[in-house]
């Protein structure tokens, strides 16, 4: 199992385990985070010791369903993804539509229960 497949294997995890704890919602957000940021450091490992890395699409990836937040931190910790185009332009898109859709699902959750 290579790192795409397990990133993938932990997202599916964390979106079952998020459904099954108190306050889904925030759980959702906390496990994306935390993953997202442990994944950021993985890769900064990979990277230096010229291993096998985590594709930018993943990582973008666990950006857009709610991991922004561990990304920012995991490129200023780590010092990883902070400087490379086009991944920070991409990143920027996947924060901003996040950030969309979460107002979006937000508005419409209070917009229902009236």
């Amino acid at each position: 199992m290579n790192f795409k497949q397990f990133g993938y294997l932990l997202l599916a995890f964390s979106a079952i385990g998020s459904a099954c704890l108190p306050h889904p919602f925030v759980m959702w957000f906390l496990i994306i985070n935390l993953l997202t940021l442990a994944l950021y450091g993985v890769d900064k490992r990979a990277a230096s010791k010229a291993r096998h890395r985590i594709p930018e699409f993943t990582l973008l990836l666990f950006g857009f369903v709610g991991g922004w937040i561990g990304a920012i931190f995991g490129q200023q910790l780590f010092r990883h993804k902070t400087q490379k185009q086009p991944f920070k332009t991409y990143f920027a898109i996947t924060v901003v539509l996040n950030f969309m859709i979460v107002v979006a699902g937000c508005w419409l959750n209070l917009y229902l229960r009236e």
